[in-house]
Order: structure tokens, then sequence, then C-alpha cells
């Protein structure tokens, strides 16, 4: 490989060595002799200076996602009614405070489900 004139004011006292296929080294080198620059120079000119962005990609069944809005929806409607009852004047019943803690079962249960759905997509396949 064809060497440049090297800066004498910059040295580069740190080794790391890094296992490449062939194909990999050969663009490697590619890219080096495009740039008319050491495999090293090349490496370091990619390393400091090209920005490299990370993709998270979030894959999801979007049918599993409808239904849990769908269900926090109903929830959130029956919260409100039973909201609406209370500000109007309802008084405390039986009936109401079985709605009310059907409403907060419904809710921890699709907690558990979101939970649930959130651990296989993070590659957690446990169930609590």
């Amino acid at each position: 490989m064809h060497r440049t004139n090297k800066r004498k004011d910059v040295t580069h006292p740190h080794f790391v060595a890094v296992r490449l296929t062939d194909a990999d080294k050969a663009l490697l080198d590619q890219g080096a002799s495009t740039l008319g620059i050491s495999r090293s120079e090349y490496l370091r000119k990619l390393l400091l200076e090209k920005e490299i962005t990370n993709r998270i990609e979030v894959v999801a069944d979007m049918d599993e996602l409808r239904n849990l809005v769908n269900e926090y929806g109903k929830i959130g409607s029956n919260l409100n009614q039973i909201a609406r009852y209370f500000n109007t004047g309802g008084e405390i019943s039986a009936e109401m405070k079985d709605e009310i803690r059907q409403c907060i079962s419904d809710l921890f249960s699709l907690r558990k489900e979101v939970l649930r759905m959130a651990g296989v997509l993070h590659g957690h396949n446990q169930t609590h």
C-alpha cells in the first residue's frame, strides 16, 4: 500500500486490531486507494469524520395494539361516565363501587398486557 507523508506533530500511539472478511478488506483497500491514503488513515477518517446514525426499528403487531387502544378508550369512557355521575350529585352505591373496581382491574390487566408486549419486543419472553 502506498504510504503518504505523515505529519510529524501527530502520533498515534494506540494500536487496535480488527478482523475482516476478504470482502471487507477489499472494500477497505478500495476506499483507502481511492483517497490515496493508508488503511489506518482511511479508518481514522471513517471513525472520526463520518457520522453514524443509529436506527431503531420497532416491530409490533398492529392489530393487537389497536385492540389495546380500543380497550383503553372503553375504560376511559366508563371512567368519564362515573366521574360525570359523581360530579352531578350521584350517590355512592355498591353498583358504582363495583364499576370502579372493574375499571381499575381492566386497567391493570391492560398494563400487564402492554408490559408483556414490550418484553417480547425487547426479547424478554417472561410473563408475570
